[in-house]
């Protein structure tokens, strides 16, 4: 009886492996990555090309790695943020946080055109379709000499220093630009980080790893899909309007097929539907390509054979390949 009433012991809890730890606090985790990279960067601009990019990336990675659609038109909501936040800049002398706002705001709208259009098929017919309706978004900008300069690019998006409590933020400084920039990643990344651990987030992956039955459960498949596609679109126009402020100029070849497959290559390079992992593959790819094309022009040829090595023994990524072993 004096057992019984016992009070129960308490049950050691089980430690806490570094995969649970990094993705409780995987928000966090990147943002301390990214205050302390560009002191271990050789220069700065490579760490902000790193940042931009991983951001494109992590974009097209909810669409891709969390959705599980292949997307070949990213180009045209990455290009669409540059564009739209260069727009305002040049013809409008808006000052470049509002032209932020409206580079984000252009990439959830074309985000969502394109969706309404595409986000009903599946498999390579969405990419063909995406792919299409992304080139025609390119000769669409092209044509339009007037505002987007053509073949020539968008030029003299000259970014005025402002003054926020006191503090001058001036971009000519490469460190300031740096930073300001990181400042807009870092709240992509608990945006992001909130959005997958919502219910909506489960949603999102439970139509990737089952659409029948998440169609069963009452989800509606197609709203899930669209609503991914225009965030994603969000946050790829964020990243093309960083650009856009970081080069000064926005070149036609930023909405160029060719762009699309670039972000296919580092999220698969870095690990797809995984958080850390467009990040990881953005850093390998340009830190290669900048290795590379210091030793010879034909630094494609290399990187493309590095690109192969990598899918074929290490198909899940560099953070995926990490991860599935963590979890052993």
């Amino acid at each position: 009886m004096k057992e019984m009433i016992q009070p129960s012991r308490l049950t050691e809890a089980a430690p806490v492996s570094w995969f649970q730890f990094a993705t409780r606090h995987r928000a966090g985790i990147a943002s301390i990555v990214v205050l302390v990279f560009p002191l271990i960067m050789p220069f700065t601009a490579l760490a902000v090309n790193i940042l931009i990019y991983g951001l494109y990336a992590l974009g097209f990675n909810l669409v891709y790695g969390y959705l599980g659609l292949l997307s070949f038109g990213h180009a045209a909501l990455f290009g669409t943020g540059a564009y739209l936040c260069g727009i305002a800049v040049v013809h409008f002398a808006l000052p470049w946080y509002l032209a932020i706002a409206i580079g984000v705001l252009g990439g959830l709208l074309m985000a969502a055109m394109i969706g309404v259009l595409a986000i009903r098929t599946r498999g390579i017919y969405f990419a063909m379709v995406t792919m299409a309706l992304s080139q025609c978004v390119y000769y669409l900008f092209y044509q339009a000499v007037d505002w987007t300069g053509g073949e020539n690019g968008l030029r003299g998006i000259n970014v005025r220093a402002v003054n926020i409590l006191g503090v001058k933020l001036d971009f000519i400084d490469p460190l300031t630009r740096y930073y300001v920039i990181a400042a807009f990643v870092i709240a992509a990344f608990f945006l992001l980080s909130r959005i997958l651990a919502s219910p909506f987030g489960a949603v999102i992956e439970a139509v990737r790893e089952n659409e029948t039955r998440a169609k069963a459960s009452g989800y509606d498949v197609t709203a899930t899909r669209l609503i991914t596609f225009v965030l994603s679109g969000g946050f790829c126009g964020l990243a093309g309007a960083l650009q856009a402020l970081h080069l000064s100029i926005v070149p036609i070849e930023i909405m160029h097929y060719d762009t699309s497959g670039i972000v296919v290559m580092i999220a698969l390079l870095g690990g797809m539907g995984t958080f850390f992992g467009p990040m990881i593959g953005a850093a390998a790819f340009l830190m290669l390509e900048n290795l590379v094309a210091v030793w010879t022009v034909h630094w494609q040829l290399i990187v493309g054979a590095v690109f192969m090595i990598c899918v074929l023994f290490f198909p899940a990524g560099i953070w995926g390949t990490l991860i599935s072993r963590g979890k052993r």
